[in-house]
């Protein structure tokens, strides 16, 4: 699948991203190496750090140790959590990054979830109540949600709220 690494509408990087695990397996032209990331560096023979970038992009993901995931996952028929970043273009409520589509015209005016409405599934299906099995709309910010505890993101009175569940703890005796 091949992207183009975006901050805002500043073109950054052609990357291409391997379907079946999510990571980045190839960096293509470069555009603009002031806009990388922060600790992405960019190397003395002109090139990125891939395996730099690759622990930023998997780092957007939800973390594999996260409260419900693997059932959450297996309702979605995903592999793995970086397989979601894709599906919503990497977007984020953290920054201002995502990855376009090669030969999309889409805008980060059109796309990012400051200002775009987003769907409800995923965050549905990251706390067990998923109302379906199928047709999820992966526009959504929680794909990109950090941390082990469940967590999602609700547009509530026009405001984006971020909804955290407490962690259970067990009492043990001896």
């Amino acid at each position: 699948m091949n992207y183009t690494l975006m901050h805002k509408n500043i073109h950054v990087a052609d990357i291409e991203i391997d379907e079946d695990t999510g990571v980045i397996i190839r960096i293509g032209d470069i555009y603009d190496k002031e806009h990388l990331p922060a600790g992405v560096p960019f190397c003395h023979n002109e090139t990125i750090d891939r395996a730099a970038l690759n622990k930023w992009w998997t780092g957007r993901s939800i973390p594999a140790s996260r409260m419900g995931i693997n059932e959450a996952l297996e309702t979605l028929g995903v592999y793995n959590t970086e397989l979601l970043l894709t599906k919503c273009l990497g977007l984020s409520l953290s920054d201002h990054y995502w990855v376009r589509p090669v030969d999309s015209y889409m805008t980060w005016e059109s796309v990012n979830f400051f200002d775009n409405e987003f769907s409800d599934d995923i965050g549905d299906v990251l706390f067990g109540s998923a109302g379906k099995s199928i047709g999820f709309n992966y526009s959504s910010p929680d794909n990109t949600s950090d941390d082990n505890l469940q967590k999602r993101w609700k547009i509530i009175d026009g405001k984006r709220c971020l909804l955290k569940s407490g962690s259970i703890f067990q009492n043990w005796t001896v």
